[in-house]
């Protein structure tokens, strides 16, 4: 429900839709499924997800702008639909992952 509601949002952004369905060209049928074992992974703990999620932003045309409108929708999405323990874990982690790949591409000093 996190994953399938987030990305709904993901595609009806403005700004955030063009990255993932013109210049990603996701396969949202592939993509999805590993959303679910991604943050099942990291929420519940079942080690399901097998990869690096990283690599794949290293070639989009992305900036801060985007990590702040993702993050953004993220949040809405939790604070809409879970409370509790884990949906606070599911918030920083986002913040957390978000942080790092900006670092990584250099958009960021921190």
């Amino acid at each position: 429900m996190l994953v399938d509601n987030f990305y709904e949002k993901v595609n009806a952004d403005n700004l955030l839709s063009p990255v993932f369905n013109q210049d990603a060209k996701v396969d949202w049928q592939a993509h999805l499924p590993k959303m679910y074992k991604f943050w099942n992974s990291i929420l519940l703990g079942t080690g399901e997800y097998r990869g690096q999620p990283f690599p794949p932003h290293t070639v989009l045309n992305i900036g801060t702008e985007h990590f702040a409108r993702w993050i953004q929708l993220f949040y809405e999405t939790v604070n809409e639909n879970f409370e509790g323990a884990v949906a606070e874990e599911a918030l920083q982690r986002a913040k957390t992952i978000a942080s790092i790949f900006q670092y990584k591409l250099g958009l960021t000093k921190n």
